[in-house]
């Protein structure tokens, strides 16, 4: 069974949140907000936070710049996951992606079947790697990213979670990039 291993230190990593609307400002972006209450809460670093529109090759664009920014480890996206013609946040993250964690889709459904049944199967919340940064889609609802943070993230994303977690491999993540 998981746990958290007291006797390890907390490491912060910097996290940037995105959240896709055509139509929330910062006042009004309860489930950005959430998630940056929850990054507080749990000790680490908001690197930033923006909102932008539903447009595809905006969004891999914002989350281009992030990769490339040596400051963040770990990107949330918030809102366009679903299935409408407006919701492409899922296939900016892939035209991103090095590496898909398909799990994280698949544990994100098991959350949330416990929570909302079988309406779960209109997420496609989604999870990967780009340039030795962690990138998460999730959701636009408040509840979506209560779940996604207190059942999934908040563990993953704790050095001190065992067996093990995202923190502990980070410094290999693009170690591919280094080999000659």
């Amino acid at each position: 069974m998981s746990k958290i291993d007291e006797n390890k230190e907390f490491i912060p990593v910097r996290i940037a949140v995105l959240t896709v609307s055509d139509s929330r400002e910062m006042a009004d972006d309860r489930s950005g907000q959430v998630l940056v209450d929850r990054i507080s809460e749990a000790g680490h670093l908001l690197a930033d936070r923006k909102i932008i529109r539903d447009e595809r090759a905006d969004i891999a664009g914002q989350l281009r710049d992030w990769v490339a920014d040596d400051g963040i480890d770990v990107v949330i996206s918030t809102g366009g996951t679903g299935l409408t013609g407006r919701d492409v946040s899922v296939e900016a993250h892939r035209d991103v992606y090095e590496k898909e964690i398909d799990a994280f889709g698949t544990v994100f459904t098991i959350v949330s079947m416990q929570k909302i049944g079988t309406s779960a199967v209109q997420s496609r919340a989604t999870g990967g790697v780009a340039g030795g940064t962690y990138l998460f889609a999730l959701p636009g609802s408040p509840g979506a990213c209560k779940d996604a943070w207190d059942e999934i993230l908040k563990y993953q994303l704790d050095y001190r979670h065992r067996p093990c977690n995202f923190v502990e491999i980070m410094p290999r993540l693009d170690e591919h990039q280094r080999r000659k």
